[in-house]
């Protein structure tokens, strides 16, 4: 009897930690994609130096959305597709060879398997997650109207006369400094693509969206960046020949990483440069 109690009470220990790592298993598998929630507003989106295409900086308003913190691995992508195109394989690695077509068929296998509504970012909420989201119109806002609040020059003036050393997410993703302690880039990547997280993320603790891999967005490429009516949740054109990428990758110079830089591929091209990030409806 005394052996029978004892054997039943270590069933009844072993069974919720079996349980418990069951869980932890299914939560933090492959299919597993970390998000972030962006919380919406009105922010500048683009520039008004640099190339034309980025020209002119226009003021949008994004609804919160909810963005991965991380690129999407190639363990992820194997988990859905159950094959790996990258070139340099590695599973935490960000996949690689991949076109905006064969991403699409990966987000609805994804949404498939998982139950769930994932889908590529919008340009605007690539530019407006890298650029900090309301961390830095909260700089912007601080400059406008001074520590008690009054009006201290026009929102047309802010754009251009806010220190540029206060805007931190202006140029790079959360910095203000140099790429070196956010990006995998051209001086310091040695040519290949590296494990994703290992970099600091920024202000909202979303990694890598300077280096490493150029990301696909869902939007059709034009080049009359601001001629565009949509000021709410603006989704592109309606059409055209190639797609949107941002955020440059292992293969670029620093000044080809701004959070404003833009790229376009056409929506069948594949790359060892290019990868991308999700947005999950919820």
């Amino acid at each position: 009897m005394k052996f029978g109690l004892s054997s039943l009470l270590l069933l009844l220990l072993i069974q919720p930690a079996t349980a418990q790592r069951k869980y932890n298993k299914t939560i933090r598998g492959p299919l597993q994609i970390t998000t972030v929630k962006v919380a919406g507003g009105d922010f500048d989106l683009g520039a008004n130096d640099g190339s034309d295409d980025r020209k002119p900086a226009h003021t949008v308003t994004l609804d919160d959305f909810y963005m991965s913190a991380y690129e999407i691995k190639q363990e992820q992508w194997k988990a859905v597709m159950g094959s790996n195109p990258s070139f340099y394989k590695c599973d935490e690695c960000p996949v690689q060879n991949v076109s905006w077509n064969d991403i699409q068929e990966f987000i609805a296998k994804l949404n498939e398997t998982t139950g769930k509504t994932y889908r590529l970012p919008t340009e605007a909420e690539w530019e407006y997650a890298a650029r900090g989201g309301q961390h830095e119109q909260l700089v912007k806002e601080k400059h406008l109207r001074g520590s008690i609040g009054e009006l201290l020059v026009s929102e047309e003036e802010s754009y251009n006369s806010i220190p540029r050393k206060e805007l931190k997410g202006k140029k790079y993703s959360g910095r203000r400094a140099g790429p070196q302690s956010i990006a995998w880039y051209k001086n310091n990547a040695k040519d290949r693509v590296h494990p994703v997280g290992h970099k600091q993320p920024n202000e909202l603790g979303i990694y890598d969206m300077n280096g490493n891999v150029e990301e696909w967005c869902s939007d059709w490429y034009a080049l009359s960046y601001g001629s565009t009516s949509s000021r709410s949740n603006p989704l592109g054109p309606t059409g055209g020949k190639s797609k949107v990428v941002r955020g440059g990758s292992y293969a670029n110079q620093d000044y080809e990483l701004s959070v404003t830089r833009r790229a376009a591929y056409l929506p069948d091209t594949r790359a060892m440069s290019l990868g991308f990030r999700l947005v999950e409806v919820k």
